[in-house]
């Protein structure tokens, strides 16, 4: 199924039922007065976030949902029977907003969980309601209200751990294949990665996490060069960043450095809050470079990036340093969750 993240969809509420205009009829009851019900309340619009699903794409199919409307009152003072509520199923991670005023209505982040987008009218009433010492045949009801309708704007961002940022081709595509069950193409030309990838990493019994992987980003992603800029906001609740630098690239002339900065300027531009997250420097495809070089080159770029966080020197292609990584970056989101001055 093709990946969607952007959505739109119309939602509208049932519309509560008219309430009735009834009379009591009854063998030696000759007064027997108003006796009409009430309508029945209109159905409400729910959505419900539901493990299994990844991609917005059945809303590029149907883009409206109603739920059913309340039925009239009855005599005897019988109450309409109210609509159905209409669960709609939607990926956990997804961020509801109403389209006409731009408000966040809800963000669905657990698997069961339940956002009113739109209710049910209320139903009117029966003329029994109408009843009094002045009045003892009303003759008047009211109709049921309408539903509410709106048109919501749905954007999913998916839920992980830690997120890869990295120039395309810096070898994102292939750690995730190393560390983990996905399987996102992997090719030896740029912008493989067409969507966002998720795998879960295990690093031990009941010890595992999420991991992004999104298309590469280049150098002006912020005008809306390339892939990246639209997927970065799957990396919005990501814990910690992986910034994979590819040290050994195929053309002599490309510096890591400048490619790394660059990735640094669309983050920021991006979003502030995103560029100040964890962030560590992953230093990958250390296999292509021959071991007497190795140590200079890494300290040489570090030191050109003045980076300051833990750096990692891996390959994501042999597997080398990709276990240390893994248990970094577990004892990492472990600690991060504990309470302030808990220990180890």
């Amino acid at each position: 199924m093709k990946f969607v993240d952007e959505a739109r969809a119309k939602v509208v509420a049932g519309h509560g039922g008219r309430g009735a205009v009834s009379f009591r009829r009854e063998k030696f009851v000759p007064y027997g007065g108003p006796d009409g019900g009430d309508g029945g309340l209109g159905g409400s619009v729910f959505l419900r976030a539901q493990q299994g699903i990844n991609t917005l794409a059945d809303f590029r199919i149907a883009r409206t949902y109603r739920a059913e409307n309340g039925q009239p009152g009855g005599s005897a003072d019988c109450t309409g029977r109210g609509g159905e509520d209409l669960y709609v199923p939607v990926p956990v991670g997804t961020v509801v907003l109403d389209e006409d005023t731009g408000e966040t209505l809800g963000d669905l982040t657990g698997d069961g969980q339940v956002l009113l987008v739109a209710k049910g009218g209320k139903g009117g009433w029966g003329n029994a309601r109408y009843k009094s010492s002045v009045n003892r045949t009303p003759r008047q009801s009211t109709p049921g209200l309408p539903g509410e309708a709106r048109t919501l704007q749905l954007e999913l961002k998916l839920l992980a751990d830690v997120g890869l940022l990295g120039l395309p081709n810096a070898g994102k595509s292939t750690l995730i294949r190393a560390v983990s069950a996905a399987r996102p193409k992997v090719a030896d030309y740029p912008f493989t990665t067409l969507h966002p990838q998720l795998g879960v990493v295990s690093v031990g019994p009941a010890r595992s996490f999420v991991m992004a992987d999104i298309p590469g980003l280049i150098e002006g992603a912020s005008e809306g060069t390339g892939l990246g800029l639209r997927f970065l906001k799957h990396l919005q609740r990501t814990r910690l960043l992986l910034h994979l630098v590819d040290i050994a690239p195929p053309d002599p002339q490309e510096d890591p450095v400048q490619g790394a900065r660059a990735i640094v300027k669309e983050l920021k531009k991006f979003s502030a809050e995103l560029a100040a997250r964890d962030r560590w420097l992953v230093l990958n495809k250390i296999d292509l470079v021959p071991a007497d070089e190795l140590d200079a080159r890494c300290r040489d770029i570090v030191r050109r990036l003045r980076f300051k966080g833990p750096v990692f020197r891996i390959s994501g292609a042999t597997g080398q340093g990709t276990r240390e990584l893994c248990q970094a970056i577990m004892q990492h989101l472990v600690q991060s969750e504990r309470p302030p001055g808990e220990a180890d």
